[in-house]
């Protein structure tokens, strides 16, 4: 075809197709999708509750924690709530701008989940490997400029994949093979060259990610070092039983993401409704979970829970004995 018979455009929006392969049962997914998210987003408001009304919670661990959680909730709800129409409603339109939005969520979100995961290993190897230096290590001000840096360097590291995505023209469709909008999706329906897409939405990403884990196993190693060096197996099980609700959520982050990236860039053979269900999992499944872990696995965080809920149990037999007496 020659450059003259190629019409150009820019679409006042583009069309999701949801799962392509799966039409004839996405009414049915939608179902579990729609219980994991209200069950992700509701665990992770109990979450950030708790930690705020609980001052035996405010600590720097925690304070990560609630950031995680508010991510997490983000991350869930930038995609789901427009996915759900698309399943029940038929409603696959969705203009440029939100679908720009969307991408830029979602991979900010990544990005900012993953150097939360490293501030958070970072919390544990000052407490355990450096207890005497902690709160001179980590006071309240540094803890806050950390947060801010976190956030700040994740808008700054995906901010310019809205001009990549802006600038492609299009000539071909304006149709997204997906229940939402995801960079390189988007980009590969321009015609135009989107090398410039590719490597830095893909690359510097994933570099970043990459090294987040780099140094979260080192923080760990050298943290397992220093346990296994502590005196007492009492001792050792506290500090391990400390650092093992971390570890899986650490484990739930990565190990779906990257198996996820993996099987999207190099499973040619496995067919595209699973790469989309493994997307929708993904931005679904940890944000679920990371509650329950920490919820399960932390003294503080269940004798809190429980201490709203006595609260609440008492307001509510109050509030009964009060009206039986009227």
């Amino acid at each position: 075809m020659s450059h003259s018979n190629v019409t150009i455009f820019h679409p006042a929006g583009f069309v999701l197709l949801g799962i392509p392969g799966l039409e004839a049962y996405q009414i049915w997914l939608s179902i579990p999708l729609c219980l994991i998210y209200i069950t992700a987003a509701l665990g992770n408001s109990i979450l950030i509750v708790v930690i705020v009304m609980e001052h035996n919670l405010h600590e720097p661990m925690y304070f990560f924690l609630s950031v995680l959680a508010i991510m997490d909730i983000l991350l869930s709800t930038t995609t789901v709530p427009k996915a759900l129409p698309i399943f029940w409603l038929h409603a696959h339109n969705i203009a440029v701008d939100a679908c720009v939005t969307q991408v830029f969520f979602v991979h900010m979100m990544f990005v900012g989940e993953s150097a939360i995961l490293l501030a958070m290993a970072f919390d544990p190897f000052v407490a355990i490997c450096a207890p005497l230096r902690y709160t001179a290590v980590l006071p309240w001000p540094v803890v806050g400029r950390i947060a801010l840096a976190i956030i700040t360097g994740s808008f700054c590291i995906i901010f310019p994949v809205i001009f990549l995505l802006k600038r492609l023209p299009f000539c071909r469709t304006n149709i997204v093979r997906h229940s939402y909008c995801e960079h390189i999706g988007v980009a590969r329906l321009a015609c135009a060259d989107i090398t410039v897409n590719i490597w830095y939405g893909f690359s510097v990403p994933i570099v970043m990610v990459i090294l987040d884990v780099i140094l979260i196993a080192v923080s760990y190693s050298l943290i397992l070092r220093a346990v296994f060096c502590l005196p007492s197996q009492e001792a050792q099980h506290k500090a391990l039983s400390t650092c093992g609700s971390h570890l899986c959520v650490i484990l739930m982050f990565y190990v779906p993401s990257f198996f996820t990236l993996l099987t999207h860039h190099f499973g040619r053979n496995i067919p595209q409704h699973v790469h989309i269900l493994l997307a929708n999992l993904y931005v679904l499944v940890p944000p679920m979970l990371n509650p329950i872990v920490y919820g399960v696995k932390t003294k503080q965080i269940c004798e809190g829970v429980a201490h709203h809920q006595d609260l609440v149990t008492s307001l509510c037999c109050n509030s009964g004995t009060r009206e039986k007496t009227k």
